[in-house]
């Protein structure tokens, strides 16, 4: 069978008006080893009734035109600093790459299942960067059009110029200008990553920040988790997280037993993960989950903020407490660790990756991002809301995702060895 996806068409979009040439610095948050990647999206689209596939294309291509005046600096190109251990971007108006795409395989429905591979879904963006330091664009987007007129758009962006909020503020800005509405004015698209430099010189104790310490490997941890991967896909409803919440409250044992759902399913993925893979009862397990800051710094950031305002919040355990001690032990864990991350704490950890270069060992760790409050469901193209939002490719990153028209309900996506796919379903069930 020749591929499922053919590209039609590589374009380079630059900004539809002049930008400023400059130089861009990044924040130390921007600058993290660890965020030195491309966040890849995939938004897949119902085929709506007479629509125009040229003129689509035609919109999306000028709105993206049109967005990079305000974005500027994602039609630059990302770089190391001279002058320091941080990047900065050249801005040069140097463009996005836009790619459209045709798919004689692919149908909407198609994206209602499991994926049967990590990589099955990976020519839906078919650019892909694996170093996004060596001058390549921070922005590409693919439009496949799928064989019964739906459509699938592949995004990657830069995270080392943006966080997911961010990259989905843009990404709803884009597809307001190709949509032709006009609604309320949006924020201006700030900058401002000065808001988290750091003085010269200083020097932190890391051992409050436990993301940043390595555990003891006693089990080959990484071809343990990352070796033979199977994607796996549950849905949560508000019903099932009512009731993972009631039995939190019941097993934990701190004075406050109130959970949020994001607690409760972080602590249940976390331990279900665990009891499948089979870990060593003494290997040290960790959690590491992204929290945005835009509210817990002090002073708080501006509206249109669009860089890294995340840091990563770490709850930790022997596999063995982890199984033994339930639901409401794991939750606890993982609301004392969101508690933890305050303006102080956002102030270490920039002094930390600016000073030292901390990133987190990968030892011990499931990483955890929570995709579903984002805003990406709400990113229109002309077709309506998307009925799928996910990654392209499927990965040992857990993802929680929206579900479309159920706003209390989350999708919790995750690659698991294909050994322990069975238990780690059974145990979600528990």
């Amino acid at each position: 069978m020749g591929s499922s996806v053919r590209v039609k068409e590589a374009v380079v979009v630059t900004p539809s008006e002049p930008t400023p040439p400059c130089v861009m610095l990044l924040s130390p948050l921007d600058s993290q080893l660890f965020l030195r990647f491309t966040i890849e999206y995939l938004l897949v689209y119902r085929p709506g009734p007479g629509l125009d596939k040229v003129a689509t294309t035609a919109r999306l291509k000028a709105a993206l035109a049109k967005a990079l005046v305000a974005y500027y600096p994602l039609a630059g190109r990302v770089r190391p600093s001279p002058n320091s251990t941080g990047l900065e971007v050249l801005c040069r108006a140097q463009g996005a790459i836009f790619i459209e795409a045709v798919s004689d395989r692919y149908t909407v429905n198609e994206f209602e299942k499991v994926p049967k591979t990590v990589l099955q879904w990976r020519k839906l963006l078919s650019l892909s960067v694996p170093d996004v330091l060596n001058g390549s664009p921070p922005l590409i987007l693919q439009l496949t059009w799928l064989s019964d007129g739906g459509a699938a758009l592949g995004v990657g962006i830069n995270h080392c110029i943006c966080d997911g909020i961010g990259g989905a503020e843009f990404l709803n800005y884009v597809a307001e200008l190709a949509s032709g509405k006009r609604g309320c004015p949006k924020p201006k698209p700030v900058w401002d990553r000065h808001l988290f430099n750091v003085p010269p010189m200083t020097r932190v104790d890391s051992t409050s920040h436990p993301e940043f310490n390595r555990v003891p490997d006693l089990c080959g941890f990484m071809n343990r988790v990352t070796n033979n991967l199977r994607p796996t896909c549950v849905i949560f409803d508000k019903r099932r997280l009512i009731e993972l919440k009631g039995v939190a409250r019941r097993t934990c044992q701190i004075a406050d037993s109130s959970f949020t759902s994001f607690e409760v399913l972080a602590a249940h993925v976390w331990r279900s993960w665990a009891r499948a893979v089979g870990f060593p009862p003494n290997q040290i397990l960790k959690v590491l989950f992204s929290v945005n800051v835009r509210n817990r710094v002090k002073p708080g950031l501006p509206d249109g903020y669009y860089g890294n305002a995340i840091v990563m919040a770490c709850a930790q355990a022997s596999a063995r407490e982890l199984g033994e001690r339930g639901i409401g032990f794991g939750s606890g864990l993982v609301k004392k660790a969101k508690e933890r991350v305050d303006s102080e704490y956002v102030k270490r950890v920039a002094e930390l990756v600016s000073e030292s270069r901390a990133s987190p060992d990968l030892v011990g760790v499931l990483i955890l991002t929570q995709w579903s409050r984002m805003g990406l469901d709400r990113v229109e193209l002309g077709m309506e809301k998307p009925v799928f939002v996910g990654p392209i490719c499927n990965e040992r990153y857990c993802l929680f995702v929206p579900v479309k028209g159920e706003r209390d309900s989350v999708k919790v996506t995750v690659a698991v060895p294909a050994a322990s796919f069975d238990n780690y379903h059974r145990f979600l069930r528990e």
